[in-house]
């Protein structure tokens, strides 16, 4: 945290402010426009991140609860 607070710091924070600056205003109209598709393909990215954890794709991490249906949905034994 010093870093920022030397000479070399204070120099390197606005020649990065600077670069930011330059960079948004001449490529913003390229971002905006691929902006949906970027939001699109984030989603799909996470949806195949977010799912290395559920251990239900093919490995057995243990035991499972039988009472629960593979598709989520509950089994009402009142209308059996």
């Amino acid at each position: 945290m010093r870093f920022l607070y030397s000479s070399n710091g204070v120099v390197l924070v606005g020649f990065l402010a600077v670069a930011g600056y330059f960079l948004w205003a001449e490529h913003s109209a390229h971002v905006v426009a691929y902006l949906p598709w970027i939001l699109v393909g984030g989603c799909v990215v996470m949806h195949f991140f977010m799912h290395r954890g559920h251990n239900d794709h093919g490995t057995d991490a243990g035991p499972r609860n039988e009472s629960v249906p593979r598709s989520g949905a509950r089994h009402d034994k009142s209308t059996d």
